[in-house]
C-alpha cells in the first residue's frame, strides 16, 4: 500500500458514495496531463524555423523530438515504479516542474544555438518529464473504474492524441510568427508547468476497500492476479503484447510522418491541403479513444484490436491505390488515426486485465517501452523512401507489420483468452 493511498483512506473510507460521485475528476486530471504531454507532437512546427534560422539540416532539427520520444518511452518504467510506490500525485507534480524547466531551458536556444542544447533540454529533460506525468495517467484511473476500465482509461489518454490537432495550427499560424521559436517555447513551459501541476493535484488513488456498486448497466470485471514486474516479463502474454504494440506504433508513426509529403509530392496538393490530412489523423486519434474504450468494455479490448489491425493492414497495403485525391487521402488518414487511437487507448487496459493493478504503473511502463522501438520507424521509412523514391514499399511494409500484429492478437484471444 503506498503513502498516498493511506492518506486518502482516512478521508474517503467513510464516504464511499461521495468517492464514486467525484471519481471522474481523476480521468479529467489524466486528460489534462496527456494534453500537456501531447504538446510534444507539435514539434514539427519548429523544424522549419530552426533549420532556416540556424542553418541546421532537417534531420538535425528533428533530433530533439526523436530523443524526446525514446527517452519518454524508457522513462515510463522507473516513473511507473515510483508511481506505484509513492502515489500518482507526487510523481506527476515532479513531472510538471520538470516540464517547466525543460521547455524553459529550450527557450534559451537563441543564446545557445546548438542542436545539443535542444536535444538535452527539450529531448532528454522533456522526455523524462513526459514519462513522469504520463505514467500517472492510467493506473489511478484503472483503480477507480473497475466497472468500465477501457472507457475511463481511454478518456483520460484522449488528451495526448488531441494536442497536435489543437495546438500545432495555432503555433504555426499565430505564436511562432509573432513571438518566435523562443517565445513559443517559453509559453509551452508556462502552460505545461501550470496545467500539469493543477492536474496532478487532482490525482489520488481510491481508498482502502473501495468498490463500485454493480448495477444493471455496469458489470465489474473480475480482477486478475497481480503480478510483479519480474513475473510479468516471464509471461508469454507480456511479450506478445509488447511486440504487438511495437508493430502497430511503427506503422502509425510512419503514417504521421509521410502522409503530408505524400499529399504534396504524389497528389500535388498544396502544403495547407496536405497538412489537413495530419489534422484528420490527429482528430480521429484523439476523439476515437473514448469510442475505442467503450467498444473495448463491451466487446473486449483484444477483439477491438483484431478488427483495428485488419483495417490498418488493408489501408496500408492499398494506400497508394486508395489515396488518389484529397478526399481519399483524408479518408485513409482517418482509418490510420483510428488505429493509433485504439492502440494507445486499449493497451493500458489489456495490461491491467492480464497482470492486475497493483503494479500497473511499472508493468505498463515496461509494455510501453515498445513505443520507443516503434518510434524509430519514421526514420527507417524516410530512409527507404530516399533509396527507392517510392512510397509503396514504405506503406506496404507498415501493412505487413499490422498483419503480424493481427496474428499476435488472435493468439492472445484464442490461446490465452485475453479479453
Amino acid at each position: 500500500m503506498n503513502t498516498e493511498t493511506l492518506a486518502n483512506s482516512s478521508t474517503d473510507r467513510d464516504k464511499p458514495n461521495m468517492a464514486v460521485k467525484t471519481r471522474w475528476t481523476v480521468p479529467l486530471a489524466g486528460f489534462l496531463l496527456g494534453l500537456m504531454g501531447g504538446l510534444s507532437y507539435t514539434w514539427g512546427v519548429y523544424v522549419g524555423p530552426l533549420a532556416d534560422r540556424f542553418r541546421w539540416t532537417t534531420a538535425a532539427a528533428m533530433l530533439p523530438f526523436t530523443v524526446f520520444m525514446v527517452v519518454f518511452a524508457i522513462a515510463m518504467v522507473p516513473a511507473g515504479r515510483l508511481q506505484d510506490r509513492l502515489g500518482p500525485r507526487r510523481i506527476a507534480s515532479a513531472g510538471a516542474l520538470l516540464f517547466f524547466a525543460a521547455y524553459g531551458l529550450a527557450a534559451l536556444v537563441g543564446r545557445f544555438p546548438f542542436v545539443w542544447w535542444l536535444t538535452t533540454s527539450y529531448g532528454v529533460l522533456g522526455g523524462i518529464a513526459c514519462g513522469l506525468t504520463y505514467a500517472c495517467v492510467a493506473p489511478p484511473v484503472r483503480k477507480w473504474f473497475p466497472d468500465r476500465p477501457a472507457f475511463a482509461v481511454s478518456t483520460s489518454v484522449m488528451g495526448f492524441g488531441l494536442a497536435a490537432l489543437v495546438f500545432a495550427p495555432f503555433k504555426a499560424a499565430v505564436l511562432i510568427p509573432r513571438f518566435g521559436v523562443e517565445g513559443t517555447l517559453l509559453m509551452d513551459a508556462l502552460m505545461t508547468g501550470t496545467i500539469s501541476l493543477a492536474a496532478a493535484s487532482m490525482l489520488r488513488n481510491p481508498p482502502v476497500g473501495y468498490a463500485v456498486p454493480v448495477t444493471r448497466s455496469t458489470v465489474a470485471f473480475q480482477a486478475p492476479r497481480d503480478l510483479a514486474p519480474r513475473d510479468m516479463t516471464r509471461s508469454p502474454i507480456f511479450w506478445l503484447l509488447w511486440t504487438a504494440l511495437a508493430l502497430v506504433v511503427a506503422g502509425g508513426l510512419t503514417s504521421v510522418g509521410l502522409i503530408p509529403s505524400y499529399g504534396k509530392l504524389v497528389l500535388q496538393l498544396t502544403p495547407a491541403s496536405a497538412a489537413i490530412a495530419t489534422s484528420v489523423f490527429a482528430g480521429f486519434n484523439g476523439f476515437g479513444r473514448p469510442l475505442a474504450g467503450y467498444l473495448g468494455d463491451r466487446f473486449g479490448s483484444v477483439r477491438v484490436m483484431i478488427v483495428t489491425c485488419v483495417i490498418q493492414a488493408i489501408t496500408f497495403l492499398l494506400f497508394t491505390t486508395l489515396a488518389v485525391d484529397r478526399g481519399t487521402l483524408y479518408m485513409t488518414s482517418a482509418f490510420l488515426g483510428w488505429g493509433f487511437a485504439a492502440t494507445l487507448a486499449l493497451f493500458p487496459t489489456m495490461t491491467s486485465n492480464s497482470f492486475g493493478t497493483r503494479h500497473l504503473g511499472v508493468n505498463y511502463g515496461l509494455v510501453f517501452t515498445a513505443f520507443g522501438v516503434g518510434a524509430l520507424a519514421p526514420t527507417v521509412g524516410a530512409t527507404v523512401f530516399d533509396v527507392t523514391g517510392s512510397y509503396m514499399p514504405v506503406f506496404a511494409s507498415a501493412g505487413v507489420l499490422a498483419g503480424l500484429a493481427l496474428v499476435l492478437f488472435v493468439v492472445l484471444n484464442r490461446r490465452f483468452h485475453l479479453r
